[in-house]
């Protein structure tokens, strides 16, 4: 093969993942509107769409019949039959799900397993198996994804510390691969939250953004400046639940020389609501529903400690948006006003006074989009590999 075809064959396949990227983050649209925001010809789309329908990678639906002005453009759709696998291993539960090319969670599973990485790997490939042969027979299945509660290298994905899983030095992706028989990659869950937030949820209208997860087993965060995610040197960036909290009335502490996530903090919340186990939803509503002054007192006392932190961040780095996922959306829920003008109380006015605080917009959907996300990359990058 000659340099130019080579070159030719490059540019096509790379206008082919633009295409692909459009419909997948921006949702369906016409020919037209693609030609448009692509800036390539119309004859070059409609060769590119054609190609993309041809592998099954979109769908072409008919225009909207009330649009009679002009000649109707088709509308282009990412395929509901094109998915990739997420998984999110937590201390209190292993969470699976199938999640579309158009973004949607077509099926999740939620167990209790060990939190051993044979137990967890088994566990994943129970129920990919299953779903093969049920609720996902007929799909194409093109990787995977797992949102991890720990520090993992972005070099190679290996999960070096995830603290309250037990995991230490692993090769999750390796494993996982092995088992399933697809490709997975792995990344820290709050790292993927973020990912998603800013895509497709509470952060899409936003390039500088700090995104904090709370969830069973503390606090994580991610962080995209100037549209870019930012990961550190190795990929460990954004452990905001290991940074000191600045806790301004000693009587709010309740652990000697604890972190953030040891004031702020899941289990106390549970144990504040009188609930042994909940999701974030049923949490959410114990809550709300709150009346005796202790309880009361500790949401409070959470508030306060994170407020600090949050206003550290906010002269730090600038953000235009924070958003809170997780339990800490909960906390936020509780008084979303309050929360803000805490933090702008404590912060710089000038990078605080145009600060939103903001819950994560995808609920309980985040970490599993995130993951699928870091699983479609490859797809979107080389359509046709």
């Amino acid at each position: 093969m000659t340099m130019r075809a080579t070159s030719v064959e490059g540019v096509r396949r790379a206008n082919l993942g633009a295409v692909l990227r459009l419909v997948h983050q921006e949702g369906p649209r016409s020919r037209a509107v693609i030609t448009a925001q692509t800036g390539l010809n119309r004859s070059t789309v409609s060769d590119l769409v054609a190609t993309l329908v041809a592998a099954g990678l979109v769908e072409e639906r008919d225009p909207d019949p009330t649009r009679r002005v002009g000649r109707p453009s088709p509308i282009v759709a990412a395929s509901q039959d094109i998915v990739a696998i997420a998984v999110n291993p937590e201390v209190d539960a292993l969470e699976v799900g199938a999640v579309t090319l158009s973004g949607r969670v077509r099926v999740r599973g939620r167990e209790s397993v060990g939190l051993s990485v044979d137990e967890v790997v088994a566990a994943v490939a129970r129920i990919i198996d299953g779903w093969r042969a049920g609720a996902l027979r007929g799909c194409r299945i093109v990787g995977g994804g797992a949102a991890v509660p720990g520090l993992v290298r972005a070099d190679d994905g290996v999960v070096r510390l995830a603290p309250h899983l037990g995991w230490r030095d692993e090769d999750i992706a390796g494993r996982l691969s092995e088992a399933t028989g697809l490709p997975f990659v792995i990344g820290n869950d709050a790292s993927l939250g973020a990912r998603a937030e800013r895509l497709f949820g509470a952060a899409i209208d936003h390039a500088d953004v700090i995104y904090l997860n709370g969830g069973a087993s503390g606090i994580g965060g991610g962080l995209v400046l100037h549209g870019l995610a930012i990961g550190g040197a190795d990929g460990y960036a954004g452990e905001w639940g290991q940074s000191r909290p600045g806790i301004q009335v000693e009587a709010d502490r309740r652990t000697e020389n604890g972190v953030l996530e040891d004031e702020v903090n899941r289990a106390r919340l549970l144990a504040a609501a009188g609930l042994a186990a909940a999701d974030d939803a049923e949490l959410g509503v114990a809550l709300a529903g709150l009346t005796e002054p202790a309880a009361l007192e500790e949401i409070a006392r959470q508030r306060r400690i994170l407020a600090a932190a949050l206003a550290n961040a906010v002269n730090a780095l600038n953000p235009s948006v924070i958003v809170l996922g997780g339990f800490l959306a909960i906390l936020l829920e509780q008084d979303p006003d309050g929360l803000l003008a805490a933090v702008r109380e404590l912060a710089l006015a000038a990078p605080g006074e145009r600060l939103m605080i903001l819950p994560a917009a995808l609920g309980a959907d985040r970490l599993l989009i995130g993951a699928a996300e870091a699983a479609f990359e490859p797809l979107l990058a080389d359509p046709l590999a």
